[in-house]
């Protein structure tokens, strides 16, 4: 009760919340309506809970981890258990997380900077999903300039994502989908994560 009394003077909220509690942490700062910028694991996008955010341009990833890797300073009672751990020269002890990104509801520059397309599409480069007239792109660089039909790309799409340049539909793997209906097979061989875009019409 004393953090939510807290949280409603605040003005923007920026913080490393606890990644287990994040989806509950999400739906209370949507609940009292604040921008914010966050701290969150990159897979955290493919919750039910947020993904519908994502889609709806209510929350995207912000700026300056694109790796996914960074370090974190720890308490002295903190055990130092991981591979990726630090004590530096003043007794200062870090843990290296994997995988972490920067979630924000506020209005970003990049938002707003079209991604440069020079690929062109076939149907040898790129394979659609068993029984889906969806095609796969493995990178976001390789997204077809001349294609608008649905596509499948990786999570890490959202790092420049632009959405007057793309429609964000669904989010599939080979054994759940959210949104856009699509499971990501290609001749039975499982597919890792894949957001479901589609180009909108110049």
């Amino acid at each position: 009760a004393e953090c939510i009394e807290i949280l409603k003077e605040a003005d923007v909220v920026v913080t490393n919340p606890p990644f287990s509690l994040f989806r509950e942490y999400v739906a209370q700062l949507m609940q009292y309506k604040k921008k914010f910028v966050i701290i969150g694991n990159v897979n955290a996008i493919t919750y039910k809970e947020i993904f519908p955010l994502i889609m709806k341009n209510k929350m995207l990833l912000g700026y300056s981890i694109h790796s996914g890797d960074r370090e974190f300073r720890v308490p002295e009672y903190y055990p130092l258990e991981a591979a990726g751990c630090r004590v530096d020269e003043n007794g200062i002890r870090y843990l290296r997380i994997k995988g972490v990104r920067w979630y924000t509801n506020i209005p970003l520059k990049k938002f707003q900077e079209e991604i440069n397309l020079v690929q062109e599409y076939s149907p040898e480069k790129y394979p659609k999903y068993d029984g889906y007239d969806i095609i796969n792109v493995n990178k976001t660089a390789d997204i077809p300039c001349d294609y608008y039909g649905v596509m499948g790309v990786p999570i890490t799409f959202l790092d420049k994502y632009n959405p007057a340049q793309f429609e964000i539909l669904g989010i599939a793997n080979s054994a759940r989908w959210i949104g856009y209906e699509c499971f990501t097979t290609i001749n039975d061989e499982k597919i890792y994560n894949r957001l479901l875009i589609r180009r909108r019409q110049e």
